[in-house]
């Protein structure tokens, strides 16, 4: 009887036909060379493997990547295994929409929804884990989570209001930052501190900090930018 109300009480959602894919702005540092290689893997990916499975590859990977900063609390080497689970994220997610175009198998709103709620748990794992592994504290984690996910809203209001995707910031994109987050690790397993103004921090609170700041400006800058662009459009 529950189920049955449940079920009764549910928006019915219709999805409907006329649907306009946004276009992706995409001009990182790394970005030609990205696709290049991309176009190769699709072009020798076995039959059987498909985008899901691809997609499905990069989810396993963050959440590993979270378990292997938690167990680098007690055994500082998992870092090394945390940037093989960025690489295996890379492959997994950058390689599932590029297999589609390939095959002609795309499928854009499914698509972009899978893709980017599963960044969002992605994130989620990765910040867990390296709360949970002490060489970040909680705090930061929790700072780094809300301006991530304030401009992970900037850019899916901006795909929906402007038709524009845009996935890269100042040249840098989610490869870069795999690359940055790596380059972390390895220094972080050599010496996890640093000394700042005088004093001993974590250097991935260190690092964190920076990075909200930067990530903090860019969505204010790109918040007043897609206003006054909506703004000007819509003037009345």
């Amino acid at each position: 009887m529950m189920s049955a109300s449940i079920e009764a009480a549910a928006p019915v959602v219709e999805i409907t036909p006329e649907f306009k894919n946004a276009v992706r702005l995409q001009q990182s540092l790394l970005t030609r060379a990205e696709r290049k290689c991309l176009a190769w893997l699709a072009e020798r990916m076995p039959a059987r493997v498909n985008s899901d499975h691809l997609t499905l590859l990069g989810f396993a990977a963050m959440f590993l990547a979270g378990v292997c900063y938690v167990a680098a609390r007690w055994q500082p080497g998992a870092l090394l295994l945390v940037n093989v689970m960025l690489a295996v994220n890379w492959f997994g997610d950058s390689l599932d929409g590029t297999l589609a175009r390939a095959r002609n198998k795309l499928r854009p709103r499914y698509g972009f929804y899978v893709d980017h709620i599963v960044d969002a748990f992605g994130i989620l794992f990765l910040m867990c884990g390296l709360a949970a592994s002490g060489y970040m504290s909680l705090t930061v984690a929790l700072g780094v989570l809300c301006v991530y996910f304030l401009l992970s809203i900037d850019v899916y209001l901006a795909t929906y209001t402007l038709g524009t995707f845009k996935m890269s910031f100042y040249k840098l994109g989610p490869t870069e930052l795999r690359i940055l987050l790596a380059i972390g690790n390895i220094k972080a397993m050599v010496g996890p501190t640093v000394r700042v103004f005088g004093e001993r921090h974590l250097f991935f609170d260190v690092g964190a900090v920076v990075v909200m700041v930067l990530l903090g400006v860019v969505v204010i800058v790109s918040a007043i930018g897609n206003t006054r662009t909506l703004y000007r459009a819509e003037k009345v």
